[in-house]
């Protein structure tokens, strides 16, 4: 299935720089486009042109249409064609660490401890947290990916990255997202629009939910994201985000609002945003995650949530996505 990237091209290559620097240098030909040509990707997979058409045809194939061009995102292909290994016969289990990776967020960062369920975080951002999952080098991958097409979060990130893998994907919590200021907002920003280009504006790397949800806030209202300055190196987590305005480093971030009431900071929510953990179905039954379940049912972690601040778990635990196999 085609690839649901609706971004500007500039932007695009800015999202997938880092995945695939991260995920895929070790294997992966670097002298190569980040995004590939029709020509390019037939070369790369050793086929016709032709043959690439056909899969373009029957939507087989991560592809975005742009300018009338098709390009092919090359860390989503490399992910395509890993996930279509047919091989039927018995092979050696992988140890998977126990690891959740994927998209900083406060709540579940405490709860991984106080529910003693033996996981750990790797948080670098929620393509980062896929592309792990797809290695092997997660146990499971906290996103909170919007589709920008459909307005749905996660499910059709995972059905095109992982198509017919048993996974699942939980809810976890929603969240709200919006503006971080100094105290008092000195500069009375209430919206997008009231952002001055003098404004040093903090943001998260390429490739978090978070830059994506952004770029397309700023897209709905009509702003190029190339008029504020903005801050660098981009924040690696959310708590980056907040302390960047605490320090004085930046005049306005992007961020979620549990970190900006942490920090004593203003906020401005500007929308609702799903966090799901995805994970394959064997160990979504397995004792660590169900450990992690069972505590976000006790009153000790409700109170952090209402105190952390941001947080909906109206929801929490729900199964949002069951792959059919």
């Amino acid at each position: 299935m085609c690839a649901r990237v609706q971004l500007a091209p500039s932007t695009l290559q800015h999202d997938a720089r880092g995945i695939i620097q991260a995920r895929f240098a070790s294997n992966a030909d670097m002298s190569l486009p980040e995004y590939l040509t029709t020509r390019e990707v037939a070369n790369y997979l050793r086929v016709q042109p032709r043959k690439v058409y056909d899969l373009i045809q029957r939507r087989a194939i991560p592809c975005s249409r742009v300018t009338g061009k098709w390009l092919f995102p090359r860390a989503l292909v490399d992910l395509w064609v890993r996930q279509g290994n047919e091989y039927r016969g018995a092979l050696p289990p992988l140890h998977t660490p126990p690891v959740i990776a994927g998209s900083h967020d406060p709540l579940l960062e405490w709860a991984t401890v106080a529910s003693e369920s033996g996981l750990a975080l790797l948080q670098d951002g929620s393509l980062d947290g896929l592309n792990r999952l797809a290695d092997g080098n997660a146990r499971a991958a906290g996103v909170h990916l919007l589709d920008t097409t459909s307005g749905e979060y996660n499910s059709p990130w995972l059905r095109e990255t992982f198509p017919g893998a048993p996974l699942v994907a939980v809810e976890w919590a929603r969240r709200e997202q919006g503006l971080i200021l100094p105290p008092g907002n000195p500069a009375g920003i209430r919206r997008m629009a009231d952002i001055g280009s003098e404004c040093r504006f903090a943001q998260r790397q390429a490739g978090a939910g978070s830059r994506i949800l952004l770029e397309q806030l700023l897209a709905e209202a009509g702003i190029d994201a190339g008029t504020f300055a903005a801050v660098e190196p981009p924040a690696r987590s959310e708590t980056d985000i907040a302390l960047a305005v605490l320090d004085g480093k930046a005049d306005v971030g992007f961020g979620i609002h549990a970190v900006a009431q942490r920090f004593r900071l203003d906020f401005v929510a500007l929308h609702t945003e799903r966090y799901d953990i995805a994970l394959a179905r064997r160990d979504y039954f397995e004792p660590p995650f169900q450990a992690l379940l069972a505590f976000g049912r006790s009153a000790g972690f409700i109170e952090r949530a209402r105190e952390l601040g941001g947080y909906d778990l109206s929801e929490h635990g729900r199964i949002r996505y069951n792959a059919q196999t």
